[in-house]
């Protein structure tokens, strides 16, 4: 059993889905979907950890699983993308809902219930809205995102109060509507399973609220007579939603040596980046995925004037979760594959306690950097097959042009370090950057600073140097100086800002000097004099020794 789970695990990494933790299979009765039996096995994260034996299995379920449906039994099973299983699971559940009759209403425990004077147990309630992910983000916030055109699928049912003086002239749904921040999007007729396709224009905070209005017309005889009454509601459930409408900035380079550069910006989320038409060179942010079904449609309540009963349901919604991953983001190929150079981002704290207690995954369990950009260089950049994925299954950033345009310069600087004034104990060295190219001063320094420059539109650069443990600043004609006190060798090396922000941009350069006060005449003079006053106590000391011993020499003759 062992040697099939590894070899499963293998099978899964290769197909872009990784294992991690406990699930059970869906429920009989639940599974003849258009989905096969692997597919199925992927989607319940939200299942108790039960991991039973074949055995056990078989006896629970009278069938034989295949090595996946072990897995899932077993583990959670995780995603590097936005999988499609969610959506076509839900589509296919969906055709199995059905409503109560006159008598009897059926809604989810969370359905919001309105009650009336001939009407009860009245609900609009949201089944599904598809593409969509609910995104883990931190330990207070789960955004659901939607894609900009999708399908909403709900369910509304009621049912009419009775007496046993009474009979039912007419009931129904009247009508059902699609509202979007109660604008009208789309009206259906009375149904209980209404489905509307829409399609937004613009992205953000949205409310959806599904609306649905519902009559009764019943007779009632009050002996001599016959009382008609009529009644009518309105039902509705708010969704509370982010519309995923996702749009990148990208900025493009070329380094001196033929590589390419990339800085790509986004406000959302975002799933990751295709820089190659074979789409072989890639970047995956730091979002990964699994699916579980929601737990509010588990059991459904049906009541009638008799009272309530609840039963499993059928119909089960699955969703795609994304969370952030401890992976992080990676580039593919993961040896000779794109260099990830900077990352932007907001720090946020790990969403762990929002992950579903049975949900066993890679999440990061400390702050983590939710990325709106990256910084990249590779050298086989397509500027033409560059793709930017959502997180929302379905969904490309729309690629926008920023102001000012898109293309960056990148050129060579040319660091030099001089010695231009010393003596025995400190030296003055002069830094100097320029452009290799044309040989202009590359100036570090903020105009600022001195009110010439504002004068004159001077501009500077993002950047420093570094020289030993020293940060400077080049002025104007792009020179920078520091007096150092400890002979060594001084490396100085040029740190230069983002080129996203400048053009022409930089690569840095590093250059050394070397300082020692035996390296300069006033050096060697110095130590001379300092050889020359300190030998002479010693030069006394040995003179004082020989007549000393000359004159005890002289005793012993005599």
């Amino acid at each position: 059993m062992v040697a099939v789970l590894a070899l499963v695990a293998v099978t899964l990494a290769f197909a872009g889905v990784t294992a991690v933790s406990a699930d059970s299979p869906p429920r009989p009765g639940t599974d003849d979907s258009e989905l096969d039996v692997n597919e199925t096995a992927t989607l319940w994260s939200k299942a108790p950890n039960e991991c039973l034996s074949d055995a056990e299995y078989e006896e629970r379920y009278d069938e034989q699983r295949t090595a996946m449906q072990e897995l899932g039994n077993c583990t959670d099973i995780t995603f590097k993308e936005p999988p499609d299983t969610a959506e076509r699971w839900t589509a296919y559940d969906y055709e199995s809902l059905e409503g109560g009759n006159a008598e009897t209403s059926i809604y989810p425990t969370h359905a919001e219930l309105t009650d009336s004077v001939l009407i009860a147990d009245a609900h609009a309630t949201t089944f599904s809205i598809q593409p969509s992910t609910r995104t883990h983000i931190d330990e207070n916030r789960t955004v659901h995102y939607i894609a900009p055109e999708g399908e909403l699928s709900g369910f509304v049912d009621y049912r009419v109060r009775l007496d046993s003086n009474s009979s039912i002239q007419d009931h129904g749904i009247d009508e059902v509507r699609l509202l979007h921040d109660d604008d009208v999007v789309e009206t259906t007729g009375g149904t209980q399973t209404p489905t509307f396709e829409y399609a937004f224009d613009g992205g953000g905070p949205a409310t959806l609220t599904l609306e649905a209005d519902i009559s009764a017309r019943v007779e009632r005889d009050r002996g001599n007579e016959t009382e008609v009454i009529a009644d009518q509601v309105t039902v509705s459930q708010d969704l509370d939603v982010e519309v995923y409408d996702l749009r990148a900035s990208i900025y493009h380079a070329s380094y001196p040596n033929g590589d390419s550069g990339v800085a790509i910006y986004q406000t959302q989320p975002w799933h990751g980046y295709t820089l190659s038409d074979d789409g072989e060179a890639n970047v995956r942010g730091v979002w990964r995925y699994y699916t579980a079904r929601d737990t509010n449609w588990d059991d459904l309540i049906h009541s009638s004037r008799d009272g309530q009963e609840s039963t499993p349901s059928d119909a089960l919604p699955v969703y795609v979760h994304a969370y952030p991953s401890e992976l992080g983001p990676r580039s593919e190929p993961i040896r000779d594959g794109p260099n990830i150079l900077e990352v932007w981002g907001t720090e946020s704290s790990s969403p762990e306690p929002s992950i579903h207690e049975n949900v066993d995954i890679d999440v990061v369990s400390e702050s983590y950097t939710r990325s709106s950009g990256l910084a990249l260089r590779y050298d086989g950049i397509d500027r033409d097959a560059i793709r930017v994925d959502g997180i929302v299954r379905g969904v490309s950033a729309e690629i926008i042009e920023p102001d000012g345009g898109s293309e960056r310069e990148i050129r060579e600087s040319d660091l030099s370090v001089e010695i231009i004034e010393s003596n025995a104990t400190a030296v003055t060295l002069q830094i100097e950057l320029r452009d290799a190219e044309t040989g202009a001063p590359i100036m570090l320094e903020s105009p600022f600073d001195d009110p010439r420059f504002s004068l004159i539109g001077a501009a500077s650069r993002e950047g420093y140097i570094t020289i030993g443990d020293q940060v400077v600043r080049t002025n104007a004609a792009g020179i920078a100086e520091i007096t150092v006190h400890q002979p060594g060798i001084y490396t100085a090396e040029y740190h230069p800002g983002s080129w996203r922000s400048h053009n022409p941009a930089y690569i840095g350069d590093t250059t050394t000097e070397t300082w020692h006060p035996l390296a300069t005449p006033t050096g060697w003079f110095t130590l001379l004099v300092d050889l020359i006053r300190y030998a002479i106590p010693f030069a006394v000391a040995l003179y004082a020794a020989k007549r000393i011993g000359s004159f005890l020499k002289m005793r012993d003759t005599l």
